[in-house]
């Protein structure tokens, strides 16, 4: 229990976990608000340049789903890793915190430039 109190009192982690939090809430919101203002229910979940007519593949809504779990998943395996090695290599936790968000910021511009194609 001493090393989450340690943990979550580094003013660093604190910073990259609100910033992965707010990351994963805006991801989140923008996914559900443009799947709502759509209708039809069909959304391009692939863009393949080399195809030519054929570049574009066409899913459903489990599939955009998969962009919010995929944020949710981040979020709490990158919170438990850095927990685990925040005590061992307090830098280590630095770099999974800083890979999470980097994954997230992907994670989002895909996901609007799909949404964004439909």
């Amino acid at each position: 229990m001493a090393i989450e109190k340690k943990f979550f009192h580094d003013k660093t982690v604190l910073l990259l976990l609100t910033t992965n939090a707010i990351l994963v809430f805006f991801s989140i919101a923008m996914i559900l608000i443009r799947m709502t203002s759509s209708r039809t229910g069909i959304y391009i979940v692939q863009r393949r340049a080399n195809l030519g007519i054929d570049q574009y593949t066409q899913g459903g809504v489990s599939t955009i789903i998969g962009f919010i779990v995929f944020c949710l998943l981040i979020l709490v395996s990158s919170t438990f890793l850095s927990i685990k090695s925040y005590e061992t290599k307090k830098y280590l936790t630095f770099v999974i915190l800083s890979l999470a968000t980097l994954l997230l910021i992907c994670n989002f511009i895909v996901s609007s430039s799909l949404l964004a194609k439909h």
